[in-house]
């Protein structure tokens, strides 16, 4: 089932939110604050939460709180990979949340954390209990990234790509599972974490992976769960086929699903980074899909 339901990812970072076109987030906000009314008409008792910031900054949740944006929601959400890609270390998680706690009285959920196999197993093997020792009883949500390493044929939803090095190509290795399905270390570990420990797990259009997936979010004792629906998406052909048959799919986990990626026809630039021209427009997507999936 659904039980909440997110506005955007990572708004705060260029690779999902172009704000050069946005240099204030006016834009962002006067769409979340309409999607959120619509969600709230469609149903009241969802949890409306702000999509997770990456990197984790105060000022940004300030200035969101300022243009009533907050007002309208239940729960920030942040993200955090302290051992790929912040300039900061794991033992600092708990000050991350303080400084977040600190600026406003609404929950604060961890939406994505996780860390890649990119240099050893054994990384992530560390990561995955040091995060588990420093974040349960910190947040009521928490969503490991990811079940799955991102396959090499899909590019990382980044701006930059191979320009970035390394940090491009961490992407493709957060999953608990390689790119076939094998496991890797982390992965018999998981289990001690769960349900405290939810997955996040983005769904490509079409996924191959949707069937396999939900054995092993079942297998690893998952409850909670976040993937995302995309806007852009719904805008292919047979897209409510696949949104059906993914909601389906996912029914038995509490679910938040991220709403994101305007379609190139809607945005201001042709970009699913873009500000949308018409802010009712990703309300309406977003009161639809509450409408399809959320009752």
């Amino acid at each position: 089932m659904i039980e909440a339901v997110m506005f955007w990812n990572e708004p705060n970072n260029l690779s999902h939110w172009d704000f050069h076109i946005d240099p204030e987030w006016e834009k962002y906000a006067a769409m979340v604050k309409a999607a959120a009314d619509a969600v709230a008409a469609e149903d009241s008792c969802l949890t409306r939460v702000l999509g997770g910031i990456s990197p984790i900054d105060p000022n940004f949740v300030i200035n969101m709180q300022g243009k009533g944006v907050l007002d309208r929601l239940d729960v920030v959400a942040v993200h955090g990979f302290p051992l790929d890609w912040n300039h900061w270390t794991i033992h600092e998680w708990p000050g991350k949340l303080a400084e977040i706690q600190e600026v406003t009285p609404l929950p604060v959920w961890v939406s994505e954390v996780g860390v890649s196999t990119f240099g050893a197993e054994e990384v992530q093997e560390f990561g995955l209990r040091r995060t588990a020792e420093l974040l349960i009883g910190r947040a009521r949500r928490i969503h490991w990234y990811s079940l799955y390493d991102l396959p090499r044929a899909w590019p990382a939803t980044t701006r930059h790509r191979e320009a970035e090095g390394s940090s491009y190509y961490r992407h493709f290795y957060m999953g608990l599972l390689r790119e076939d399905g094998t496991p890797k270390r982390a992965l018999s570990h998981f289990a001690e974490y769960s349900p405290a420990l939810g997955i996040c797990q983005w769904f490509h259009f079409e996924d191959h992976r949707l069937d396999d997936a939900v054995r092993w979010l079942r297998t690893l004792g998952v409850r909670h769960l976040r993937t995302g629906l995309s806007w852009a998406d719904s805008l292919r052909p047979h897209a409510e086929r696949w949104f059906d048959r993914q909601m389906k799919a996912l029914e038995e986990f509490d679910v938040t699903v991220t709403f994101c990626f305007t379609p190139e026809s809607c945005g201001i630039q042709p970009h699913h980074t873009s500000p949308p021209k018409d802010t009712g427009a990703f309300a309406e997507f977003c009161a639809r899909m509450v409408r399809r999936y959320a009752h």
